[in-house]
C-alpha cells in the first residue's frame, strides 16, 4: 500500500522568534531583540502548557488570525520559542506586531 503524501511550499507561513517573561501585570510585546526576536511579557505563571496556551492565544490576537493558524514549533519548554504562523508573509506579522508594542 502506498502512502499519499501531501507536500507544502515553504511560503505558507511566517516564523516568529519569541522570548518570554512570565508573570507580567499584562499581557504585552515590549520590543524586538536586535535579532528579530519578539520580546512578550505573559501575566501566566510560568508553568509550560499555561504559558504556551497563553502565548498562542495571545499572538494569535496580535495578528488578527484563528489560534488555530498559531504553532509552536520549538521551544516549548523554554523561554525561548520558534512560532509558525500559516498563512501569512513576515512582513505582515512583522507589522502587526510593530502596532502592537507599547
Amino acid at each position: 500500500m502506498t502512502r499519499k503524501y501531501e507536500l507544502h511550499s515553504g511560503q505558507r507561513g511566517a516564523a516568529l522568534a519569541v522570548r518570554i517573561t512570565p508573570r507580567a501585570s499584562q499581557n504585552q510585546i515590549v520590543g524586538v531583540l536586535n535579532d528579530g526576536t519578539i520580546k512578550v511579557h505573559l501575566v501566566s505563571e510560568p508553568t509550560d502548557d499555561e504559558l504556551n496556551a497563553e502565548l498562542l492565544s495571545y499572538l494569535a490576537e496580535v495578528l488578527g488570525v484563528p489560534k488555530s493558524r498559531v504553532e509552536i514549533v520549538a521551544g516549548e519548554n523554554g523561554r525561548d520559542k520558534l512560532v509558525s504562523v500559516m498563512d501569512m508573509d513576515v512582513e505582515t506579522a512583522h507589522q502587526r506586531v510593530l502596532a502592537h508594542m507599547d
